[in-house]
């Protein structure tokens, strides 16, 4: 199979023939039909990522068809259109038998803890627990775009954020995660703010539903200009970017028992960073993390997509072909680009 691999952390990447995995027993292969490119991909290159071992190849954003299953396998079969979440949990530790597959005491992770997507085919464990079967209605670059950004934004607004209609929601960074919660929110009924410093990303936050938006690189008190705009403060508040500015901002412009939701990883330099704890104290808010999203949670997402309450395509800014999405992937650190990129050539 040809799949992008490197040897070093922010060294090469470079396109090879590889040979084709085979399935676990618990586990499937999919022949890969679009994979998105993802900032938690550079973070991996870059070795902020503990679990990735050398050479590896990246990716976890997917959508394709199964071509082989493992002797165990029960629920999937060869010419099954699937996607998965990035985290897979095994289905028997205690945190998958209470449901939180997303946070598995020994989950499996394409592109991290074994090879990825960035491939013609990609093998993936757990296959019973984890594989979600893609409506019709949803092409395989759409679905592939759901994995990590949209999935992990649906559930860090629903579910973690327990965002309700007429709340005001502020989304710190308009990326593929940030679009993603932009809308979601929107479609829930909530007052959406988008933050961020690209002009192109601010018009892009408004075409799918932020109210209002602010540009950081512009406004000097972006936290009061959080609560000018929002009448006192945000009732839930998500960093998409995952930066010590951001993720500051994010919780200082809460309103009292507002929620601040952690979606940005931040890792390295950045593990550490600087929070309000006295207003945290005092105006008793919650912090939380969000950690993708379980596979027993995709169909109320899919229903919404394939009832055009949500449409993640919106989000999608281009497809490229194998070799050209290494270059989008090493040039993320710039963060130039607006929406998702898909690999759908391989």
């Amino acid at each position: 199979m040809r799949a992008a691999i490197y040897e070093a952390f922010e060294g090469p990447i470079t396109v090879r023939e590889l040979p084709d995995p085979v399935p676990d027993g618990d586990g499937v292969v999919i022949r890969v039909a679009a994979t998105g490119i993802c900032r938690s991909d550079w973070h991996g290159w870059m070795g902020h990522d503990p679990d990735i071992r050398l050479p590896h190849v990246p990716g976890h954003e997917l959508a394709g068809v199964i071509e082989a299953v493992g002797r165990d396998v029960t629920r999937w079969h060869p010419g099954d259109r699937v996607t998965l979440p990035f985290v897979c949990g095994c289905g028997r530790c205690l945190q998958c038998q209470n449901g939180h597959h997303q946070v598995c005491d020994h989950q499996f992770q394409p592109g991290f803890t074994h090879w990825g997507s960035f491939a013609e085919h990609v093998a993936v464990r757990y296959a019973d627990v984890n594989l979600v079967r893609i409506p019709e209605v949803i092409d395989s670059v759409t679905a592939a775009s759901l994995g990590c950004r949209f999935a992990t934004a649906y559930r860090a607004v629903v579910a973690q954020g327990r965002t309700a209609p007429g709340e005001w929601v502020v989304v710190h960074g308009c990326g593929g995660v940030g679009l993603s919660a932009i809308m979601i929110a929107n479609a829930i009924g909530a007052r959406v703010v988008g933050i961020d410093i690209k002009k192109e990303k601010l018009n892009k936050a408004r075409s799918v539903g932020a109210r209002a938006v602010i540009d950081a690189s512009r406004v000097k008190e972006v936290v009061q200009t959080i609560r000018d705009i929002t009448h006192g403060g945000a009732h839930v508040a998500i960093d998409a970017l995952g930066s010590p500015t951001t993720c500051f901002n994010a919780i200082a412009g809460l309103r009292k028992r507002g929620r601040h939701i952690q979606v940005g990883l931040m890792l390295g330099d950045h593990s550490t960073p600087r929070i309000p704890m006295d207003q945290v104290i005092a105006n008793e808010l919650e912090i939380r993390g969000s950690h993708g999203m379980q596979a027993h949670c995709y169909p109320e997402m899919l229903a919404m997509i394939a009832a055009g309450k949500l449409q993640p395509a919106m989000l999608i800014d281009k497809t490229v072909d194998l070799e050209e999405g290494l270059r989008e992937l090493q040039a993320m650190d710039r963060f130039e680009m607006t929406g998702v990129t898909v690999i759908d050539r391989f």
